[in-house]
């Protein structure tokens, strides 16, 4: 799991680029003449042009393109998108401001990961490591042909300085789990660092949290004034491959190739960064941001709202041939997109409250009437993954959990019981079936929620109340169903929304009972999943927005954090799924196994999508032919 630096308020609309790294933290040391990848020196220590904890990482040190690239790919042309909001702010790392979209498309750091290998990373702005076999340290060689957009080197000292920021200046559930994990840095020249780490330092994740950090430049930073932790009006100066072009505040933002990009010609930069400019055009809300894609005011949409998707694409631009409207694979670990309660607030300390109201989400009503059958249900943190707990746990499932339900932490049934599962219901209906109501209706009285005259539920004088934040209007018709079914069962449900800033600022301050929340897991969890799930982050997080606070789970991470095999982390995570799901601190919501995107026809893409990304920013190409002939038939200006 990568240590992740990002906060709530970016709009990530497919700015997967290749490269992008492990988040983690940044510094390098050079070695002396290049050994063999792979190479083991008398000192025990490897010398290597990428890093892996499970087997061989998938390219080798002198492989000409990645394998699911186009290398002759033309360039030129636009690539554009919609989202809605507002923004007044570059950086992504503050809690301070909304920020832009696409922040980062201009960063690199050390390392980065691709889109067919999940285990590996590899030497982007570095040429090698060194490390020995314990991982007590990591120095990595730099490229001395690196670049920042504005012409100056990349030094060691860029790195360790953005190393540092990290430490010093990031967001409080970052330092909070990387505090005490290194034990020195050391810049040994201008293209050498040297990461020393403490003993307490996971070993899995060592490598890539030296190298996942980007890498900013130390003297922009230190001539402009700019900090990690405010607000920014521009970019962080960065070598990426593109750089800001124009920012019209709330309407639009611009991002252009930097004709002077170090990388071009770099191996894992073949096929990819295929368009001049980059737009991001804003919008009030979502029908007015459909309009725009209709109306030609940008080219490329990813549909998220089902509704959209199975109704709304028989405008003429489809029915023309002028939009292509496509289903492309995705393979990675699927998005557990949930309502979540606020651990905070007394109210939802009660699991059976919590448990109570999670009935009332008729999801199978909802994915045939509302979503078109088009989602499958969340019933994992790791959905449609082997990382899902299944079934009764495994005897070494049992073995991590039974010292915790020996302490007392655990009820002794999570040794014999199946993993908890949403509630099943009838489509036909809205409303759950009567055993559920009873079930429901029991379980809040046993919590001490009467039911009074007026038929609502009350508790020492007060209304079991449950607000739903939004800032979506597209999520009224999803909602407002169970808050129907919540007032049957005597809880007064209220839909609230609120524009992009409030919602954002609530969510930040905890200003909330339910909240929707994307929880994205990968295929390595490591001690990223304290960022989402431990008690120290809980008070201030932009993952952990439910507060949860579980000793259970605080001592269940360690064990998928040190796990060193395949099998061991597959274990781990399956226990710790089972445990997380048993604390229902959600309202699984649902999740789909696929891309749905529609564009105009001026883009093109390789035939098979990587596992791992969809890349329309990355490897996708533009046909200028094909735009002129869209041109010429009126579709686009």
């Amino acid at each position: 799991m990568p240590i992740a630096q990002f906060r709530l308020g970016q709009f990530r609309l497919g700015q997967f680029r290749l490269g992008q790294a492990r988040l983690a933290a940044a510094a390098a040391l050079a070695l002396a003449a290049p050994a063999a990848p792979g190479a083991v020196l008398a000192q025990d220590t490897t010398v290597t042009h990428a890093y892996s904890n499970f087997g061989a990482v998938k390219y080798g040190p002198d492989f000409i393109h990645l394998d699911y690239v186009n290398p002759d790919a033309p360039k030129g042309g636009e690539f554009s998108i919609g989202t809605i909001g507002t923004f007044d702010s570059f950086n992504l790392y503050a809690r301070d401001g909304v920020t832009a979209a696409l922040t980062t498309i201009g960063s690199e750091s050390l390392l980065v990961s691709t889109a067919d290998d999940a285990y590996g990373s590899y030497c982007l702005l570095c040429t090698k490591m060194e490390y020995p076999e314990d991982q007590k340290w990591v120095i990595f060689t730099l490229r001395d042909d690196v670049t920042f957009s504005n012409g100056t080197p990349m030094t060691a000292e860029d790195v360790a300085y953005s190393f540092n920021l990290f430490q010093q200046q990031g967001i409080a559930e970052y330092r909070a789990i990387v505090e005490g994990l290194l034990e020195d840095v050391e810049v040994i020249d201008d293209h050498t660092i040297k990461f020393t780490f403490t003993d307490e330092a996971p070993v899995r994740e060592r490598i890539t949290f030296a190298g996942g950090t980007p890498v900013f430049s130390k003297a922009w930073f230190e001539e402009t004034g700019t900090r990690l932790d405010e607000a920014s009006d521009a970019p962080f100066m960065s070598t990426g491959p593109y750089v800001l072009d124009r920012a019209e505040t709330n309407a639009r933002v611009v991002y252009r190739y930097n004709p002077d990009y170090w990388g071009a010609d770099h191996p894992f930069n073949i096929g990819q960064n295929n368009f001049e400019t980059v737009r991001v055009e804003y919008f009030g809300d979502p029908t007015a941001a459909f309009e725009g894609f209709k109306a030609g005011a940008y080219t490329f949409r990813a549909e998220n709202s089902s509704k959209n998707w199975a109704t709304s694409y028989d405008f003429p631009g489809v029915d023309k041939g002028w939009v292509i409207k496509a289903e492309l694979p995705d393979g990675k670990v699927g998005t557990a997109q949930s309502f979540v309660f606020n651990l905070g607030d007394e109210t939802w300390a009660d699991p059976r409250v919590r448990e109570a109201l999670g009935q009332m989400f008729n999801f199978e009503w909802s994915n045939q009437s509302l979503f078109y059958g088009l989602y499958e249900r969340v019933d994992s943190f790791w959905p449609g993954s082997d990382l899902a707990a299944t079934g009764t746990p495994s005897e070494g499932e049992i073995a991590l959990l039974q010292p915790l339900v020996d302490d007392g932490l655990l009820p002794a049934s999570i040794l014999t019981d199946p993993v908890i599962a949403p509630p099943g219901n009838d489509a036909d209906q809205n409303r759950p079936a009567r055993g559920a109501y009873r079930a429901a209706g029991r379980l809040l009285d046993e919590a001490g929620w009467e039911v009074g005259s007026d038929g609502l539920r009350t508790k020492d004088g007060e209304v079991l109340e449950a607000v739903f934040l939004t800032y979506d209007p597209l999520f009224d018709r999803i909602i407002n169903p169970i808050v129907e079914n919540m007032a049957v069962l005597g809880v007064k449900a209220v839909l609230e929304r609120v524009d992009v800033s409030q919602y954002i600022e609530r969510r930040r301050s905890g200003d909330f009972d339910v909240v929707s929340h994307s929880i994205s897991m990968g295929f390595e969890p490591g001690i990223g999943l304290e960022q989402w799930f431990h008690s120290k982050t809980a008070d201030d997080s932009s993952r952990n927005l439910m507060r949860l606070k579980s000793e259970a789970v605080d001592r269940l991470i360690p064990a998928a954090v040190d796990a060193d095999t395949l099998q061991d982390l597959s274990t781990a995570v399956h226990a710790l799924d089972r445990v997380l799901l048993s604390v229902r601190f959600t309202i699984p919501q649902w999740f789909k196994n696929k891309y749905t995107v529609a564009y105009y026809d001026m883009y093109e893409h390789p035939e098979e999508i990587p596992p791992y990304a969809l890349g329309e920013m990355a490897f996708w190409w533009y046909n200028a032919e094909k735009h002129e002939a869209l041109k010429a038939v009126g579709a686009l200006r």
